[in-house]
């Protein structure tokens, strides 16, 4: 949505409780007491009633917006931000945009809505043919950790592990291109080691078991031939990377660019909050305009889990 658009289809709050409302009743209102969905509007209360139970909830109770105390708009305004545009918004430049005084709400929304996005790509599986490989993203030291002499490499306590996974097209490489015709989606999962075990959870959590996996030969990769129909596991050298396994570290390298250009420094924790919200835009990278759209419905359906008193 252009921001021409938004400004004129969202001029206040009261527009965007209306249009919060016809989410909530399209996408279904469902009782946290009966578990019905049969609901009424009592204007008077501003709030959905049960018609059951008679219990009543509030326009924001069951979403990604419970709890908090920040106007509507504000939350219209900050998925507008990060769907328009590829690149992403820091929460001191949202707190400018809007003139908030406290920075720590406008960080909390961000991240609620970031956390809605990745909950929302936890419910779809890669198939296929599907690149698999990890990717060492810079994040802040630990606090337990900063006294310790820094590490280098792949095990420095600068370096936060992430497995990748991109599912890729049916096509074979091109003359033009070493690689594959095309990549359809992505998946980013911060891990805390490289042990078999640990990997093959999140393989067998986020592959479907039809897939083909391509991936280096990995001690961590192992078992893969028992999660999916075929495991294709080849030694390569650090100059054929690109060739072999081209979409993953294409992936990794947007991601890490993305952060360095907008983040001054992340603190491991959060990282896979950052992944969840360029991973759904990725994923949905041809919606266009429906992005909005799309991102109010996963927030609807999203039942808070992060707690922040906002």
């Amino acid at each position: 949505m252009k921001l021409i658009d938004f400004i004129s289809k969202f001029p206040d709050e009261e527009s965007c409780r209306t249009k919060l409302r016809e989410y909530r009743e399209r996408h279904g209102v469902v009782c946290p007491r009966c578990g019905s969905i049969l609901h009424y509007w009592k204007r008077d209360k501003e709030c959905f009633e049960c018609k059951s139970c008679h219990y009543r909830q509030s326009l924001k109770a069951n979403t990604v917006m419970h709890g908090s105390q920040l106007p509507v708009r504000y939350w219209f305004i900050s998925m507008h931000l990060l769907t328009s545009t590829k690149k992403s918004i820091s929460a001191s430049e949202l707190q400018r945009q809007l003139g908030h005084r406290n920075y720590n709400p406008i960080w909390a929304m961000l991240h609620k809505l970031r956390v809605a996005m990745g909950t929302r790509d936890s419910r779809y599986e890669v198939s296929g043919m599907v690149e698999v490989d990890e990717g060492f993203f810079s994040t802040e030291v630990p606090e337990g950790d900063k006294d310790k002499p820094l590490k280098r490499g792949k095990g420095s306590q600068k370096k936060t592990k992430v497995l990748v996974m991109a599912q890729t097209g049916a096509g074979m490489p091109t003359k033009k291109s070493d690689k594959p015709t095309s990549v359809k989606y992505i998946k980013m999962i911060v891990i805390n080691d490289l042990k078999s075990e640990t990997v093959d959870g999140k393989v067998r959590l986020n592959v479907d078991p039809s897939s083909v996996i391509i991936s280096d030969d990995s001690k961590s990769y192992t078992n893969f031939c028992k999660l999916v129909k075929e495991h294709i596991h080849q030694v390569i050298r650090p100059k054929e990377v690109g060739k072999v396994l081209p979409w993953v570290h294409i992936a990794i390298s947007n991601a890490k660019r993305l952060l360095l250009n907008i983040y001054h420094d992340i603190r491991p924790e959060y990282l896979q909050n950052y992944l969840n919200e360029f991973c759904w835009k990725f994923n949905r990278r041809f919606f266009g305009e429906a992005l909005f759209d799309r991102l109010m419905v996963a927030a609807v359906a999203y039942k808070n889990q992060f707690r922040y008193n906002i």
